[in-house]
């Protein structure tokens, strides 16, 4: 029997797998030095650690997948998270993988030369063109930097380049294999997780999106292909493009979530509800605590508005002062204030208006929404009062008190009704942690609030709390939700207090959901913002385009070896030389154009378009975003930009060499140019190497050489 023999046939870019090694090793030898916390690794660390111990935090820049993936690479290298991240130069001790807690990011930054290589491709130019690319990123010394060490922007780019090039590759696919939509599914996925990363990832995804969309609207326009297929063709791209990239946005905090079940220190930014969702903290405080509020509970009630810090209902034995410093006078009454601390004096009792006693029936009476209540003071016995008298920082408000009757016909006005901000039904139930109630005046129809501004000396320099008309107030200022709950006060009543927990424990894990906690947290992560402080090494983006500012990432503790955040100044210098040079040649087509010319055939005219789209495009949307953001900024910011340029600048080259220039002696003139710019290029990758790994150590004079600008801050050891 005749035998066929098995020939399989592979074709192998030899040039890709070179540069592919190159990059690798570019980026991942001698991972471990130096052997110390550098730059922002001070920062993500302390995230790494509270993931390996599942510790919840909140991080108000960015969300949670490039952190994850900095934890997952911890975790592979048996990182248990205990290492204080204290300070820049910290040592790491001899337990910890330092290799592996950098190994992702590095990996990434290396993937990145092989993605520019396939991306310049499918934008449909030469196998040089794309050689050319690869090492201008193999060469780039900024990026080998932030690559090699515990930060996220290689990260970030990996995941942008993946999405425009699995997008490409999609597009273009022959239209009759639907095996292409495997790759706008792969688009999704990396846009997805370029946004998880850092949310700079919105803008080249918005991009990618704004591309696409022209692309959909040509092929709606296109009569060769059916009706079916349009709709079929439009299904798919919404599909992978835009529901495949929110579900997985969702997911990543899904993830997270789940990760994160613990208490931590940024519990205080959340809800009651929130924390009690986690294990410890609040959740241990209240444990078996009564779920449903009753006529006769005790009860804290904190400010759903008190942030960053929390702050409660308190009261105590002091007066407002008779007058104020500006000549206005005072009720005189007890003092009511938002209090930032747990303390016996945020206690304060449900009272039944119509009756005396203070505890709890048997069985409860439940406190449902527009019930009118009165608050009494648990330390004091005061009636939390409001009357027609200003408050004493906020004038058009009302004052809050605790009432003392001093016989000066000023009457008692205590009545509160409780309205259920949250309810989902007119009966609903007040509920520990779960209701959001506002407290209304009876008597002034005015709203219990925080107004949010401190008192002075004699009041402690406690929170303000108002009584403001609904229409005045914010309603997120109003809220107030019962945190901690007891029942009744007598000794029967803590008697019989197990029976009476025991039909109405609160169960929080089952009654807040999923979405709940999300909504939650991505609306602190949005508004919630820490001090921006200046820095040192911050930058304002115009700086960047020329590198104005460089930024000291480690310095050895005894000797003149460092590692700076430095770009390679030619490669900079060609990226900026090519976004202009690109600009005046597209506006000198477009006006050519205009007039009837056409210097360019209707493919080759296509594929420059779709060029600018990408390259130009991506540097636009970001870099201009950051001219109107107003935090502190760093020269790595810009990185995600550079990128673009330095794809932009071999295929503009091949442009200029094939469509622009036709002697023989001129196109030999621009290959020699273009050589000389590139060992240009690798000369000055070597001379900055000493800063990009941290090694071989300069002398201070070999130092001083390489501050080629005088706005950098090289620091060096005289000896």
């Amino acid at each position: 029997m005749l035998q066929l023999p098995l020939v399989v046939t592979a074709k192998v870019d030899l040039v890709l797998v070179l540069v592919t090694l190159l990059a690798f090793w570019t980026r991942l030898r001698h991972l471990s030095y130096p052997n110390a916390v550098v730059f922002d690794e001070v920062y993500y660390g302390q995230f790494v650690s509270l993931y390996m111990k599942r510790v919840f935090f909140i991080e108000d820049s960015g969300p949670p997948l490039g952190h994850m993936i900095l934890a997952l690479g911890a975790y592979l290298g048996g990182f248990d998270g205990n290492f204080l991240w204290t300070r820049i130069g910290a040592e790491y001790p001899g337990n910890v993988s330092v290799w592996s807690l950098r190994l992702l990011p590095a990996l990434c930054g290396a993937l990145c030369v092989p993605l520019v290589y396939l991306l310049t491709l499918e934008l449909k130019f030469s196998h040089l063109s794309a050689l050319g690319t690869a090492l201008l990123l193999l060469l780039e010394n900024s990026l080998i930097v932030q690559s090699r060490f515990m930060l996220l922007e290689s990260v970030l780019i990996f995941f942008v380049l993946l999405a425009f090039l699995s997008y490409l590759r999609f597009y273009n696919a022959p239209c009759s294999s639907w095996s292409r939509y495997s790759w706008l599914l792969l688009c999704g996925v990396s846009c997805a997780a370029a946004v998880g990363v850092k949310y700079m990832g919105v803008f080249s995804y918005l991009l990618l999106l704004g591309v696409a969309s022209w692309h959909t609207w040509i092929l709606i326009g296109d009569k060769t292909v059916s009706h079916l297929s349009v709709c079929l063709q439009c299904v798919c791209r919404v599909v992978c493009l835009l529901v495949v990239p929110v579900l997985l946005y969702v997911f990543w905090f899904y993830i997270h979530l789940t990760l994160l079940s613990r208490s931590g220190p940024h519990d205080q930014l959340m809800s009651s509800a929130f924390q009690a969702s986690l294990q410890g903290g609040l959740s241990r405080i209240t444990q078996g605590q009564p779920l449903e509020v009753a006529y006769g509970s005790q009860v804290t009630l904190r400010s759903s508005a008190s942030q960053p810090v929390p702050c409660w209902l308190h009261s105590h034995k002091a007066n407002y002062p008779i007058r104020y410093e500006n000549g206005r006078g005072s009720s005189h009454q007890q003092q009511v204030t938002c209090y930032p601390f747990k303390d016996v004096n945020n206690w304060w009792i449900i009272k039944d208006p119509s009756r005396q006693d203070l505890v709890v029936d048997t069985p409860p009476r439940p406190v449902r929404h527009g019930d009118v209540i009165q608050l009494v003071h648990g330390m004091t016995s005061r009636l939390l009062n409001s009357h027609d008298v200003a408050a004493p920082m906020s004038p058009h408000a009302q004052e809050v008190s605790g009432y003392i009757d001093f016989n000066v016909s000023m009457p008692a006005q205590n009545l509160w009704r409780v309205d259920i901000s949250n309810r989902e039904t007119e009966s609903e139930v007040w509920k520990t942690i779960l209701s959001e109630v506002h407290l209304i005046h009876v008597n002034t129809s005015t709203t219990l609030k925080l107004s949010g501004v401190s008192l002075p000396d004699w009041g402690f320099r406690q929170l303000e709390v108002v009584a403001e008309k609904l229409f005045k107030a914010q309603s997120s200022s109003l809220g107030w939700t019962v945190e901690e709950h007891r029942y009744g006060t007598s000794q029967e009543q803590k008697e019989r207090e197990a029976e009476l927990h025991s039909p109405t424990r609160i169960d929080v894990d089952r009654k807040i959901s999923f979405w709940a906690k999300f909504m939650e947290l991505q609306w602190k992560m949005l508004t919630v913002k820490q001090e921006e402080s200046e820095h040192k090494y911050s930058s304002a983006p115009l700086e960047w385009i020329t590198m104005e500012t460089n930024i000291a990432y480690w310095l050895h503790a005894s000797t003149n070896a460092q590692i700076h955040m430095i770009g390679n100044p030619v490669s900079w210098g060609v990226a900026n030389f090519s976004l202009l040079a690109y600009q005046l040649l597209a506006a000198v087509y477009l006006l050519r154009r205009r007039r009837g010319f056409k210097d360019l055939p209707d493919g080759v005219w296509v594929r420059f378009v779709c060029l600018g789209c990408v390259c130009v495009g991506g540097w636009l949307v970001n870099f201009l975003p950051f001219l109107l953001m107003d935090k502190t900024l760093f020269l790595y910011h810009y990185l995600p930009a550079l990128m673009y340029l330095h794809l932009l600048s071999p295929a503009l080259l091949e442009h200029v060499h094939t469509h622009l220039l036709s002697r023989g002696t001129q196109r030999r003139a621009l290959g020699v140019c273009a050589a000389a710019v590139l060992l240009s290029i690798f000369l000055s990758y070597q001379t900055f190497c000493p800063l990009t790994y941290g090694s071989p150590e300069l002398s201070a004079n070999q130092l001083q050489a390489l501050k080629w600008r005088d706005t950098w801050d090289i620091l060096y050891r005289r000896r």
